[in-house]
């Protein structure tokens, strides 16, 4: 035996009023910020975010320091390697590529700690980064 459902017009409009949204806008913004914070791939998000500006200030400050760390990560990444790859001594350009190796290990480890900080509710500010950040990377 089935259970049938209620398909009258009456039913079918109770389902279409609107109801309120009772979601946690708290929680959206930090899961939204934690999409900013992942490594390498958390910059477009952050690029388009202040490309719209329709970003609170704190998530902007996000957004900006997401950038600098992307950006200080790939000029260092890609200075060192192009550094082991002329070098003429192997020991040379194996230190090279171990020091490679640590600064991607910062930049990863810095961003898991930043979303750490964010999960704890705490602030997200990194000294002398985050300054830095707000004066190249401008909203105009």
């Amino acid at each position: 035996m089935t259970a049938s459902r209620d398909t009258s017009p009456a039913s079918e409009i109770e389902l279409l009023e609107e109801r309120p949204v009772t979601r946690d806008l708290d929680a959206l913004d930090r899961l939204e910020t934690f999409l900013y914070l992942i490594p390498v791939m958390g910059v477009l998000p952050s690029m388009w975010a202040i490309y719209r500006r329709q970003r609170d200030k704190r998530q902007l400050a996000v957004c900006r320091l997401s950038i600098l760390l992307a950006f200080i990560w790939l000029t260092t990444y890609m200075s060192l390697n192009v550094g082991a790859d002329i070098s003429g001594s192997s020991a040379i350009g194996f230190r090279l590529l171990f020091l490679n190796g640590l600064a991607t290990s910062t930049y990863f480890m810095t961003s898991l700690w930043l979303m750490m900080l964010l999960w704890q509710k705490k602030s997200l500010r990194l000294p002398g980064f985050s300054n830095l950040a707000e004066r190249t990377i401008r909203q105009n």
